[in-house]
């Protein structure tokens, strides 16, 4: 029996959890809660680096944040697709580590696979929850499995998210799991083509989301989300207690 996780986070790149939900998730282990991260790809086509490099990046990631699980679906890069057969690999994940919470990529980005691996989560994780539908772990038959929740990242573009969650205490050591990735960002000691995300401006990005976000609920850093589903509460001591 494989541990069961409160969250799950997926992401279509290695460093795609670290850039969208990295403080989310050390906040959350520091709670107590158990956390697990899944790549889809292994970010073969990235114009730096190369997967063996970045499977290391992301181990090394994945200490730094403490989680209980990291694996690779090994879906191809640029070209999988929302279909039965790229389904059923997330369902079998979902019904292995059986989790509360999913986090995933952004329901639209500038790449274009961050949109199309958001939708395949979020069917996956439906259909999960239904029994007829047959798979197997270890060559074991797996139960159905639905997560309560789906929560979408924001990455690139500014999408306006439906809820912000506080990473203040924990900002500091989210820039530490991104810079493992020492490949993907700024690094002037690399004779590596320049790309988008190289740039000293673009880690300035990082930073200033997280400020803007941490802005309107009184704080110093936050990451946003997107839900499809109500969110309902059953305390007002949930709120962040900040004049803004």
């Amino acid at each position: 029996m494989f541990e069961k996780l409160d969250i799950l986070a997926f992401g279509v790149h290695p460093d795609d959890v670290e850039l969208g939900c990295s403080g989310t998730i050390l906040a959350s282990v520091a709670e107590g809660k158990k956390v697990g991260i899944v790549d889809l790809t292994q970010g073969e086509l990235g114009t730096r680096g190369s997967a063996e490099i970045r499977r290391e990046e992301a181990a090394e990631a994945a200490k730094v944040l403490q989680v209980s699980v990291r694996e690779n679906l090994k879906m191809a890069d640029g070209f999988f697709q929302n279909d039965e057969k790229h389904q059923r690999k997330i369902i079998e994940v979902i019904r292995k580590y059986r989790p509360e919470i999913v986090l995933c990529n952004a329901l639209e980005d500038r790449h274009p696979d961050h949109g199309r691996s958001a939708q395949l989560v979020e069917d996956a994780a439906f259909l999960s929850g239904l029994r007829k539908i047959e798979t197997l772990v270890e060559g074991k038959p797996q139960e159905a499995w639905r997560p309560k929740y789906i929560f979408h990242y924001l990455q690139d573009r500014f999408l306006q998210p439906d809820f912000v969650f506080d990473i203040s205490d924990y900002f500091d050591k989210k820039l530490e799991s991104v810079l493992c990735y020492k490949t993907q960002f700024f690094n002037p000691d690399l004779n590596e083509p320049q790309t988008y995300i190289s740039s000293p401006a673009f880690f300035d990005s990082i930073k200033a989301r997280s400020m803007m976000l941490g802005k309107r609920i009184g704080v110093q850093y936050a990451e946003g989300y997107i839900t499809k589903k109500m969110i309902g509460i059953n305390t007002f001591n949930s709120f962040i207690q900040h004049i803004t």
